[in-house]
């Protein structure tokens, strides 16, 4: 039995079978388009950095301004210092020429920094390179060729199976619609990578003054206790040759004579340790000023004509806001924010104009003929879509990016505050221990003259002299350790305030404290 379909009388019962047009109006599609796209795309909420960064207040600190961004070639509007900061050239507060000189020439010639201006550099061009896409990009191409066009392909006769000469002249323009902010927070991020390698730059050439100038107290140091066991040798060999001749004469014992020839050869001892010391310190110099060997002259009273700040209770701790670390520190943050910013900003939709105008032919002679023109105008929109993946992936990444920079940065200033007190307790302590060496100095200088008039009048032995004269040399050594120490804390203590950066201009719409969201 056969059985044949029957078509209905009533079209409206297949719906198959009615036109496109009545099926589906255009606006009917547009809106299923529209509710697939928005459905389809990525949504970042949930996603947060969890960090916050410590407020200046919280440890005593008053909220120190970022540096503006300076326009490149310009000069700040002030070059005045303000209250509570320091000249940058902190080493002159020393107030020694031969210093200055090491300084300059390291500050002048070391590695480091030229490291760090070339880190400077490509931050720079990154930025430049960002900066490029809030402007019209345009491409201009000229392609000529001898081309074979397909028998059975697009092109119909007389163009198909022969050979023929294309020319096309053509210049693309093509511009971004910032509407969402991508390019923005891409430049921010860069300028914030660009001003913390400015920062950096600046703790390098702050570190390597340090190192110059603790190496250079250091030098005058080991000097000074040379000079001092060089003056205690020649009064021991004084002594010894007087103790030669009352053994000649039979007034001293071979007892006596020994002693003293003993103790000479130990301080000798001594002055060889000094001087190797020494030479290993000019080596450190000669190297951190980039040359060969030291050719500079360093006299062994030069610690005596260094000048030490008074010992202060307080400093202003303000000024740590304006260390170059905690500074650089800062600008990671604000970068590592801009970063998140950019990352959200991949979730939207992406809008393009662009436009092409040019000249295209079929043989190369035909180029500037008329009819040759072309040219197309139109925008272009691009929506992630089923892409959440990825997008939320990403954008948790720079989340956790900017929770490592906030944590660093408040470690950072944690330590630079404890830093600080340290320096301030040493140089605290030192004076205190100062004045009790002073006293006890005087006292054991006051023996000494005591024994040296007795002798003179015969009423004590050589050897009485000899003993307050050792005992006196200890305290001659403690009093040049303790100066030497009260200058090296307080290089310590200038470069734990942050060397004077920061003194020139600084906005005053930026916040101390960085920013903990996008």
């Amino acid at each position: 039995m056969t059985h044949q379909i029957v078509p209905t009388s009533n079209p409206s019962h297949m719906p198959w079978a009615r036109p496109i047009s009545k099926r589906l109006c255009p606006a009917r599609l547009a809106m299923v388009c529209t509710f697939l796209l928005l459905s389809a795309c990525a949504d970042f909420s949930g996603i947060a950095p969890m960090s916050h960064a410590l407020p200046p207040e919280s440890l005593g600190l008053r909220a120190v301004p970022l540096p503006a961004p300076a326009p490149e070639g310009a000069r700040s509007a002030s070059t005045e210092p303000k209250e509570g900061v320091f000249d940058q050239n902190w080493w002159r507060s020393f107030q020694d020429a031969r210093l200055d000189a090491l300084v300059a020439r390291a500050l002048e010639s070391h590695p480091s920094l030229k490291t760090a201006q070339t880190r400077i550099a490509r931050a720079q061009a990154v930025t430049q390179a960002q900066g490029a896409n809030d402007k019209v990009q345009s491409l201009a191409s000229l392609d000529a060729s001898q081309q074979r066009f397909s028998a059975v392909g697009m092109y119909p006769p007389p163009l198909a199976g022969g050979t023929y000469q294309t020319a096309n002249m053509q210049l693309n323009l093509s511009y971004e619609w910032d509407v969402f902010g991508k390019n923005r927070a891409a430049l921010d991020a860069a300028i914030g990578a660009t001003q913390a390698a400015i920062a950096d730059a600046q703790q390098a050439r702050l570190l390597l003054a340090t190192q110059v100038t603790r190496t250079y107290l250091g030098l005058v140091r080991l000097q000074a206790q040379r000079g001092l066991q060089q003056q205690y040798l020649a009064q021991r060999a004084q002594a010894n040759a007087m103790g030669k001749a009352r053994k000649d004469a039979g007034l001293d014992s071979d007892y006596e004579f020994l002693s003293v020839t003993t103790s000479m050869a130990e301080i000798r001892q001594q002055i060889e340790a000094l001087s190797e010391q020494i030479a290993l310190s000019r080596n450190a110099l000669a190297a951190l000023t980039g040359k060969a060997s030291l050719d500079l002259a360093v006299p062994e009273e030069a610690l005596g004509a260094l000048q030490a700040s008074p010992p202060q209770n307080s400093v202003p701790m303000d000024l740590l806001g304006r260390r170059p670390d905690i500074v650089a520190a800062r600008w990671r943050v604000e970068a590592a924010s801009a970063d998140m910013a950019y990352a959200k900003t991949l979730f939207y939709p992406n809008i393009n104009l662009t436009a092409f105008v040019g000249l295209n032919s079929v043989g190369w002679s035909n180029i500037t003929h008329a009819g040759s023109e072309q040219w197309g105008l139109g925008p272009a929109l691009r929506l992630p879509v089923f892409d959440t993946g990825r997008l939320r992936a990403n954008l948790q990444g720079k989340s956790a990016d900017l929770d490592g920079a906030i944590e660093s940065y408040n470690a950072l200033v944690l330590e630079a505050v404890r830093d600080v007190s340290e320096q301030l307790s040493s140089l605290q302590g030192i004076a205190k221990q100062q004045r009790e060496q002073q006293l006890a100095q005087a006292n054991a200088q006051a023996l000494l003259q005591i024994a040296q008039q007795r002798y003179a009048a015969g009423l004590l032995t050589r050897s009485a002299v000899i003993n307050a004269q050792s005992a006196l040399v200890p305290h001659q050594r403690q009093a040049i350790e303790l100066q030497a120490r009260a200058l090296d804390t307080q290089a310590q203590l200038l470069r734990a305030l942050g060397g004077g950066y920061g003194s020139a201009n600084t906005s005053s719409t930026a916040s101390a404290a960085p920013k903990t969201t996008p």
